[in-house]
């Protein structure tokens, strides 16, 4: 299970660019997962309760997932559309097109703070 390795890059990732004190506040991160990113987000929660539970510092942190859609632009009719059941062609103009714009994401888009425990002496 691949999960496993990408959340604790993810821990890793946040190590380099918060500071202890600030991952003490750390409350949950937020992650956007394209449908093609070739991870699928409840094995991302079940691997992150994995590694939190075994990783003392990171116990009581929340995973928010958002699954993104898989969009492709059509140059022909300059449109974007979303694909459904993985029908990779232009809504408006029906030409098949592989020119995906979104869904192969896998981001850190948010982190949050327990903004109380920053401020408290």
């Amino acid at each position: 299970m691949h999960e496993i390795s990408l959340v604790r890059s993810i821990f890793n990732t946040l190590e380099e660019e918060f500071s202890k004190e600030e991952l003490g506040t750390l409350t949950a991160i937020d992650l956007k997962v394209g449908m093609l990113s070739n991870v699928e987000p409840l094995l991302m929660q079940n691997a992150f309760e994995a590694v939190t539970s075994a990783e003392e510092k990171f116990q009581g942190v929340k995973l928010n997932v958002e699954t993104v859609a898989i969009e492709i632009y059509c140059a022909a009719c300059d449109a974007n559309t979303t694909i459904e059941n993985y029908k990779f062609a232009c809504a408006q103009c029906g030409i098949p097109n592989n020119n995906v714009v979104k869904g192969t994401e896998l981001l850190i888009h948010q982190v949050h703070f327990d903004t109380e425990a920053e401020t408290s002496p």
